[in-house]
């Protein structure tokens, strides 16, 4: 394990593997090196990249300082590319979509601090509601959720999220029984956090043309072809409201993304680096 300190102190926890132009992915909702996609889609990359996986803050090994903000998260990233050499190409997935694309469109496109420079950006299913065919986030939605954290109801405050995101209620019921439950609660005070992130762009309302005219760089933005008509939607819109974004779409795939369905994709995209 490697760690480099963010701007406010807060120190991050990174893998690195491979060899290659730098690539660093950001995890979505409830997920961290010892949990969730990232591991593996860093083993499937490793052969053209040096590829870094990162505990975000507040999840694994990673510290946090209070009180959140998006941009200490954005300021995370931008050590983790200062660590690679002051540019790296991006890819995030879900919430960590979401994060990357607010990290390439805060600072000005593709600079996101004082050193920190994203060269390529690939996107997998942020998780924006930009229409009817999904109801929007409940405004209380944030709220209840921080009450939940605050009590240290843990596994009411993923159950919440669970429900939120659409999982069947009879799997949110079993999910206690299994071994990746100890992991999920582990990292649930981290969820508002991702709704911090999200939920602006959860409203059911279109997304405007103009949010990222700051990005700059290259960047491609993918979904699954058997992801929920919502989320494909909202892809397919982040892609038209991103100035000369492309957009792909991955036959077969889901918001579980399994990473040898999208290694050709970003070996094509990330090694025109």
């Amino acid at each position: 394990m490697n760690t480099v300190v963010s701007r406010d102190g807060t120190r991050i926890a990174f893998d690195r593997t491979g060899s290659g132009p730098a690539l660093i992915l950001v995890d979505g909702a409830l997920c961290y090196r010892a949990s969730g996609p990232a591991g593996p889609l860093a083993a499937a990359l490793a052969d053209r990249f040096t590829v870094y996986t990162y505990d975000r803050r507040g999840r694994g090994d990673s510290g946090d300082t209070p009180p959140y903000d998006v941009a200490r998260e954005i300021e995370d990233l931008d050590a983790l590319i200062h660590e690679a050499g002051g540019s790296a190409c991006v890819f995030g997935q879900s919430s960590g979509a979401a994060l990357a694309l607010e990290a390439a469109a805060r600072h000005g496109g593709s600079r996101i601090g004082d050193c920190g420079k994203i060269t390529r950006l690939a996107l997998y299913e942020a998780p924006f509601i930009v229409d009817d065919t999904r109801t929007p986030l409940p405004d209380d939605f944030l709220a209840r959720l921080n009450v939940l954290v605050a009590m240290n109801r843990r596994g009411d405050a993923v159950k919440l999220f669970l429900s939120l995101v659409g999982v069947p209620s009879i799997f949110i019921a079993l999910m206690p029984l299994m071994p990746a439950w100890r992991k999920l609660k582990a990292v649930a005070h981290t969820l508002p956090y991702d709704i911090t992130i999200v939920g602006p762009h959860q409203r059911g309302r279109p997304l405007s043309r103009t949010e990222w005219a700051g990005v700059d760089v290259p960047t491609l933005v993918i979904d699954g072809g058997k992801s929920p008509v919502w989320m494909r939607n909202a892809t397919r819109a982040l892609a038209d409201a991103g100035p000369g974004a492309a957009h792909r779409t991955l036959p077969g795939q889901m918001h579980m993304l399994k990473p040898a369905a999208v290694r050709p994709a970003l070996n094509e995209f990330f090694g025109r680096a």
